[in-house]
């Protein structure tokens, strides 16, 4: 794949991004850009990215020794092109000091201090190219937006979680640890932020002509997702707590068990509350005084909840769609069996099957949830090989003679 194969694809074809992260946070955040066109350079170390090897591999996948990838790495890393670069050589920073003389962003996300001990730091490349919008992506942040006492600490999705305030209001409201989000928040938040941040920026390089240092930090990330804690402690000197499956002032909305699994219910106001208990057969709540209100049902949430959880486990989730879907706010727990079958997901795009280079099935990815009219992004190409495009890169930015002048 070279950058002509993928003109006029997406709203951001003709961004040039130099990619230097490795892990989950970094590659999401330019995974988000490739998906949406930007040609995205990952610059790996000799060996690849050591993410490379974490599975699974789909039997007679290329292994990691030979350039391969395993599913990890190949979600991230789709619509990307590879080339190595030893940046603690000599010749790897001079090549990329060439690369970022004709990009218009670079991203890493290396502990505080790395790039600068490499010679790489972001004021000595802007002042090769003053358009230069550089994306770092920090357990803490960047010292430049900052210094706190954990700047040089290293940082993981866990640690972000505990410390921006999720993992505390998440788990069984009475007893229990915190609880752990399944998914990398931590990671994914951050990526989502600095992939915003980084088109803002380059919106404004269009205006000013001028590029900047753009700073997100993880654990800020988490933090700026669980905004309510922040308020209600200043305003009411409510200390965050675990939340359980319910809502802190909605009633009842949250998860209630079925015969077979779990569902979601979200009865927030009279609109719904009144056809929610006649299709219960309980017609009688819509005039009781404990469920007269959102405010009273709420407060008397010991009443409501365990009566209409009683009636949900009475009922399958497919049961409790049939009664409910369309209607109520509703739907049922899936498991990643239950998304495969449910047709929404397939319709969407959300279920890509990709190539995992010698495997002899395709390997299915999630795809991305931004739709767009006229200029539609999405998963085009699968992850790269180690060092696959190399020979296209170089020619690109001039560091060897291009093949097809010399043929």
């Amino acid at each position: 794949m070279t950058a002509a194969a993928l003109a006029g694809f997406g709203a951001l074809q003709g961004l040039k991004v130099l990619d230097l992260t490795q892990m989950l946070a970094g590659p999401y955040a330019t995974m988000l850009l490739a998906d949406q066109g930007a040609d995205v350079i990952k610059i790996e170390p000799p060996g690849g990215d050591k993410t490379r090897q974490n599975g699974p591999y789909l039997p007679g996948a290329l292994p990691f020794k030979e350039g391969g990838f395993g599913a990890y790495f190949g979600s991230v890393n789709r619509n990307k092109r590879s080339i190595v670069i030893d940046l603690k050589s000599e010749a790897g920073k001079q090549q990329l000091i060439r690369m970022v003389q004709q990009a218009d962003v670079l991203v890493e996300n290396f502990r505080a201090g790395v790039m600068e001990g490499l010679g790489l730091s972001y004021e000595s490349l802007a002042a090769h190219n003053p358009r230069l919008v550089y994306a770092a992506l920090r357990g803490f942040g960047d010292p430049r937006s900052g210094e706190t006492p954990y700047t040089h600490w290293p940082a993981y999705d866990p640690v972000a979680q505990a410390m921006g305030g999720i993992m505390g209001i998440t788990g069984p409201v009475v007893g229990g640890a915190p609880t752990k989000i399944g998914p990398g928040v931590g990671d994914l938040l951050p990526a989502m932020y600095l992939s915003f941040a980084i088109t803002a920026a380059c919106w404004n390089v269009q205006k000013t002509g001028l590029g900047q240092f753009v700073d997100v930090a993880m654990v800020d990330s988490v933090l700026a997702l669980c905004e309510r804690i922040v308020y209600q402690f200043s305003g009411a000197g409510v200390n965050s707590h675990p939340d359980g499956n319910g809502h802190p002032i909605l009633c009842p909305f949250g998860i209630f068990p079925a015969k077979d699994g779990h569902v979601s219910l979200g009865v927030p106001n009279d609109r719904f509350w009144e056809p929610f208990v006649r299709l219960m057969g309980r017609e009688d709540l819509v005039s009781d005084p404990r469920c007269a209100s959102n405010e009273q049902r709420s407060r008397h949430r010991d009443f409501v909840e365990p009566l209409v959880a009683a009636w949900t486990a009475q009922h399958t989730k497919e049961e409790l769609a049939r009664k409910l879907g369309g209607l109520i706010p509703f739907g049922p727990v899936l498991r990643a069996q239950d998304i495969f079958e449910d047709p929404h997901f397939r319709r969407r795009g959300m279920l890509v099957p990709t190539e995992q280079p010698g495997a002899r099935q395709p390997l299915t990815l999630a795809g991305t949830p931004i739709h767009m009219s006229r200029t539609p992004g999405g998963v085009h190409q699968r992850a790269p090989i180690v060092n696959e495009h190399a020979q296209a890169i170089l020619e690109e930015f001039g560091l060897i003679p291009s093949s097809a002048a010399t043929a």
